[in-house]
């Protein structure tokens, strides 16, 4: 379950004491520099949750994992994994604790071969270089290509196979499926799904693609202003295109 600040009516079930969270954010104020772009955010996922942050732009879906993987300003609250205390730490030691992190922009190594890419990411675990070739088998057959020689679809399957093999327990994506062919977001799409359906991977997916969010993640979160308006059941919204609308373009009311 994933637990957050959000109205009464959404408000989940409490968590069992002494109950450990792959991933939590308490009272979280974080943005750049001076500037407070997420505010007073609470979310809690347990291990092997998958969740899909929506919202319109500009709102901090992004800020947010940013602020989990360290590169912003922290104003208030603490990020914890598994308990442990992780939000004073550099970003290179977050990774270590098990964090893998899928950027928005990708930031493959353009004078790398797609195999070096992985390489210079990869730690001891179940995600090998054999293992992503499975996953995503476009891959494989580019093993050998430079990053400035693939496709933006490539080298977002490899940028996500970069966070995999450096074998983490949260995995945070950021808008995977951006300026895509719709061929190309189908086949991210049923490896997200498979990596959604693995049991000790915890999952946060920041997605402009609605519809590909909400099948995805049995639940969501939408944030506005900086903070999360509403944490509930993905088939929700699906069943009340209304409430999705509604949700989405708070701040206009």
């Amino acid at each position: 379950m994933i637990e957050a600040k959000r109205p009464a009516a959404n408000q989940p079930e409490a968590a069992a004491p002494g109950a450990t969270f792959a991933l939590e954010l308490d009272g979280v104020f974080a943005g750049y520099g001076e500037t407070v772009v997420i505010e007073d955010v609470v979310l809690r996922l347990r291990v092997g949750e998958t969740v899909s942050i929506i919202g319109r732009n500009g709102v901090g879906k992004s800020t947010l994992l940013a602020t989990v993987m360290g590169h912003t300003t922290l104003h208030g609250g603490r990020v914890t994994l598994f308990g442990d205390d992780v939000s004073r730490l550099p970003v290179h030691r977050r990774a270590r604790a098990g964090i893998g992190y899928v950027p928005q922009e990708r930031e493959i190594f353009p004078s790398l071969t797609l195999r070096e890419n992985l390489e210079v990411a990869a730690r001891p675990g179940t995600w090998t270089l054999e293992a992503v070739f499975e996953l995503f088998p476009r891959l494989a057959e580019r093993r050998n290509n430079r990053g400035n020689q693939l496709s933006g679809g490539e080298q977002q399957m490899l940028s996500i196979a970069r966070a995999l093999i450096g074998n983490p327990t949260v995995v945070l994506m950021d808008e995977p499926s951006e300026g895509l062919a719709p061929v190309i977001v189908e086949e991210l799409a049923r490896a997200v799904k498979r990596l959604a359906e693995m049991d000790r991977l915890t999952l946060v997916m920041v997605e402009q693609n609605t519809r590909l969010a909400l099948a995805i993640s049995p639940r969501t979160v939408i944030m506005d202003r900086g903070r999360i308006v509403y944490d509930g059941a993905s088939a929700t919204l699906k069943r009340d295109p209304q409430l999705l609308e509604r949700m989405i373009g708070v701040s206009k009311r």
